[in-house]
């Protein structure tokens, strides 16, 4: 459900539409996916409260299907990326009672989900909000029960970061190839083969002012203080000619990228605002990746970030934001690179196509946790 937050927008209508063609075609188990924004509320013409994902969750029990509501994250499962996502598990109800092997843990993950479906089944109108619950992956009475459960696919041994998916594509002092980097790449290659050339990393120029902004964002990331970043901030976007005293003397402390593309640092609070006056942006929310943790979420146009290393002052590539998702480097992305304007009502360039997709590494976690759930079964059928 991304984009406007209104009921009836034609976007928001598809999960109902996917309702519809799950009961027509009537598999034993359907995943419905989504952005994490259907777990908030929207408000509908009257001001009353919209809950989309129980909504769907509805529609679902009334087509026959006992529906199990998650909040997952790609991290947890090994990709380097903070990427949350609503699941929806839905189990045809002759098929779940062939699930004669549930555990403790999975006992309890379909307990309400069952009392949810039979009370549907019985009259819709019954039904109220908190009648089901959605597990949160990231609450710790819940990760017991994804750890515990046919849903411990779902988090990995460790988490990948982006230096795990990046170094190596370095320009400047590139690393050895990764383990995350190398899984992705072994793993996929009984689909798509082994790696024979490197595509979609294509080098998008940026001009000398817009990389000697991108080292600002390097040291905010680096700095990390609020109060530092939304000083910045307010001379950047709105040329408030000024820093507090306790900013200016954290950031005094910082190397920034002069006109003659050397790394310095200033001597006095006044140089370095008037610098700072100098790289002026109407940007909202580009930011610096952080190399020692998980990318953001929102990636999908160039803009969105630009990498984390000093010798690297420039957006990503293609390559580089499938990395991210997970993608492995056998996959290629056709059609333009960008796109904008009217176009991109009709045109789904490259980097959107990396930022609108499930991660690949997700998707597979997610099968093999079907997968697990299938084994519960006392005959497979």
């Amino acid at each position: 459900m991304a984009g406007m937050r209104k009921k009836d927008c034609d976007k928001n209508t598809l999960p109902w539409e996917f309702a519809t063609f799950v009961s027509l075609v009537r598999p034993k188990i359907a995943m419905l996916e989504n952005v994490t924004g259907i777990l908030r509320a929207f408000k509908d013409e009257a001001g009353e409260k919209f809950h989309a994902w129980h909504e769907v969750a509805k529609v679902f029990a009334t087509k026959g299907y006992i529906p199990l509501c998650l909040h997952v994250n790609a991290k947890y499962a090994g990709i380097a990326q903070n990427r949350p996502r609503f699941i929806m598990i839905a189990i045809r109800e002759d098929y779940f009672e062939k699930l004669k092997h549930l555990n403790e843990a999975e006992t309890e993950l379909f307990e309400q989900s069952i009392t949810f479906f039979k009370k549907a089944k019985k009259s819709i109108n019954t039904v109220k909000f908190g009648d089901l619950p959605y597990f949160d992956i990231t609450k710790a009475e819940h990760h017991k029960l994804f750890k515990n459960s046919f849903l411990n696919s779902l988090i990995a041994d460790r988490t990948a970061s982006v230096k795990d998916a990046l170094d190596d594509l370095k320009l400047s002092h590139p690393s050895k190839q990764s383990s995350y980097i190398k899984q992705l790449n072994t793993q996929f290659s009984v689909v798509l083969g082994n790696v024979t050339e490197l595509k979609n990393h294509e080098q998008r120029v940026n001009s000398d002012i817009v990389k000697r902004r991108f080292r600002i964002y390097q040291i905010l990331q680096d700095v990390d203080d609020k109060q530092v970043t939304k000083d910045v901030f307010n001379v950047l976007k709105r040329g408030v000619a000024d820093l507090s005293n306790e900013s200016a003397a954290v950031l005094l402390d910082k190397e920034f990228l002069n006109q003659q593309n050397r790394l310095v640092k200033f001597n006095s609070k006044f140089d370095l605002v008037r610098y700072l006056l100098e790289h002026p942006t109407k940007k909202q929310t580009q930011k610096a990746l952080i190399a020692d943790a998980a990318a953001p979420a929102a990636l999908s146009i160039p803009d969105d970030a630009c990498h984390y290393d000093k010798n690297e002052l420039r957006v990503l590539t293609v390559r580089e934001m499938a990395r991210i998702q997970s993608f492995p480097d056998q996959f290629e992305f056709r059609s333009k690179i960008t796109t904008g304007g009217q176009m991109r009502k009709f045109e789904v360039p490259q980097y959107t196509q990396v930022g609108n997709a499930v991660p690949p590494l997700l998707g597979q976690k997610l099968g093999l946790a079907i997968k697990c759930l299938q084994g519960k079964t006392l005959h497979k059928s």
